[in-house]
């Protein structure tokens, strides 16, 4: 199945709010993991969004999936980038 790359963007406005609701985001993350979906995920260093690496037939439905993300429920997304990932090296090479 292919890999795409789902590419969060936070807003300075939405802290406050991300941090009250980020162990619902995480445990639902968590799901991810646990069935296979997510590769890897965490947030940018300078807190700025998030990259997670998933498996998924296509976009369409890594969007209608990640929809359902507490973060994107709740509208604390600056915005949501989901792009299909080919990488040539390294252990996740196609």
């Amino acid at each position: 199945m292919p890999l795409f790359v789902v590419e969060y963007t936070y807003s300075a406005e939405t802290v406050s709010a991300r941090d009250t609701h980020r162990a619902e985001h995480r445990e639902w993350l968590k799901g991810l993991v646990e069935n296979g979906t997510i590769v890897a995920s965490g947030p940018f260093a300078d807190k700025t969004g998030a990259f997670i690496v998933i498996v998924a037939t296509d976009a369409a439905t890594a969007y209608e999936l990640f929809a359902q993300d507490p973060f994107a429920r709740l509208n604390l997304l600056e915005s949501t980038r989901i792009v299909e990932w080919a990488p040539v090296m390294g252990p996740l090479r196609g």
